[in-house]
């Protein structure tokens, strides 16, 4: 399960510093956010938000809803408290997998949650229930608060199935904090309405620009933010795919980034975006930067991604790591800042390129083609590239 500050509250229901309640993280009180969330991968949706089917002789059946615990320590934690009856974690997995299929086989839908112990604990609270109550559980699967559409079981072993389910989960986390923050943020306007529409415009443009200028083939978004007023930490990853010049992949990852980034703008957030594309013909990636200015985006330069780089730490696979400046992105105002997207030419732009990652997470020595400053790049100040040594990039 990750850690930090993330795992540490995306169950907790308790409201964070500058931040409205959200009753739980995955779950969000009516009229927060941008509207239903979509499916989990592109299929998971019903696409009637769990609506009854119809069966045999036409009757209607409910979809039956079922909270399982992702890993052994939220097991453990749960154990603590008297559910699941003593058994351990192979078994309890082996038992679920028997009950997704026995409830599949005679026709039944089923919706999947994460059993996040200390939202299960909140929850239980919340509603005058007792943790080793199985009702407690079943109501808690089924919480009609819970964001966005079901996560539909079909078929998948289980040992498939529980990464897939956890990064839903977690999506629906951020999509419930980000709503909170966003609504908040536009609260605060003198004419929130029309805040609120701007904002989703902007990140509407942003996006569609970033799917434009990025290339062909999966892109890595990584954003981060800290909002001006409050001090919230924000932060969000998807991973789409670009083809003819535009995203395709939709879902709650999607989802979950643009609410980040609309509540990260509302709410006049520092930080930075950076976008990791498999570029080259010898395997490696780029990665392309922007810094977050008052909420809103400015391209970073070569330097200023390298920068950024070695501060937060390379994300998504080792390998060699070029540096790039960003391109223009809409302005506030919904006009290019200094023209369209354009993909950098792969012969005369300025180039980084990491060193060798030591242990601290930082180059160890730049390689021919410049010589290195304090950041441990390889830099020239004018006319081609500037390359550090190409060893391995990541974390």
């Amino acid at each position: 399960m990750p850690s930090g500050p993330e795992a540490r509250r995306r169950g907790t229901g308790r409201p964070g510093p500058g931040r409205a309640e959200t009753n739980g993280p995955g779950r969000r009180r009516q009229g927060a956010g941008s509207g239903a969330t979509g499916p989990a991968d592109g299929s998971r949706g019903t696409g009637g938000g769990g609506r009854p089917r119809q069966g045999a002789g036409g009757a209607l059946r409910q979809p039956v809803a079922l909270a399982v615990a992702v890993d052994p320590a939220d097991f453990a934690r749960l154990r603590e408290h008297g559910l699941f009856g003593g058994v351990d974690y192979g078994y309890y997995l082996r038992r679920t997998e028997n009950q997704l299929r026995a409830l599949r086989g005679e026709g039944l839908e089923v919706h999947l949650r994460v059993l996040e112990p200390l939202d299960f604990a909140d929850f239980c609270e919340q509603h005058l229930l007792t943790q080793d109550d199985p009702v407690a559980r079943v109501a808690y699967a089924a919480d009609p608060e819970l964001a966005g559409e079901p996560f539909v079981y079909r078929g998948e072993p289980l040992a498939e199935l529980l990464p897939v389910l956890l990064a839903d989960h977690l999506a629906r986390v951020r999509i419930s904090v980000g709503s909170s923050v966003l609504l908040m943020s536009v609260g605060l306007e003198e004419q929130p309405e029309e805040r609120l529409a701007a904002v989703l415009q902007y990140v509407s443009e942003v996006y569609l620009a970033l799917g434009a200028g990025a290339g062909e083939g999966r892109q890595l978004l990584v954003l981060r933010s800290v909002g001006l007023l409050d001090g919230e930490q924000l932060s969000a990853r998807a991973e789409p795919v670009v083809e003819s010049g535009a995203f395709t992949t939709s879902g709650r990852e999607v989802e979950a980034f643009c609410i980040t980034l609309a509540a990260a703008v509302a709410g006049h957030g520092a930080g930075e975006l950076l976008l990791y594309r498999p570029a080259r013909a010898d395997g490696g990636r780029e990665a392309l930067g922007w810094v977050l200015v008052d909420g809103w985006l400015r391209p970073m330069s070569v330097v200023e991604t390298a920068a950024a780089l070695v501060a937060v730490g390379a994300e998504g696979p080792p390998g060699r790591l070029a540096a790039r400046a960003g391109f223009p992105l809409p302005s506030q105002w919904g006009r290019w800042a200094g023209g369209p997207p354009q993909r950098p030419a792969d012969d005369g732009d300025a180039i980084g390129e990491r060193g060798v990652l030591g242990e601290a997470g930082v180059p160890d020595a730049a390689g021919p083609g410049g010589g290195a400053g304090e950041s441990g790049w390889a830099t020239r100040e004018q006319g081609g590239d500037a390359a550090g040594g190409g060893g391995e990039a990541g974390r």
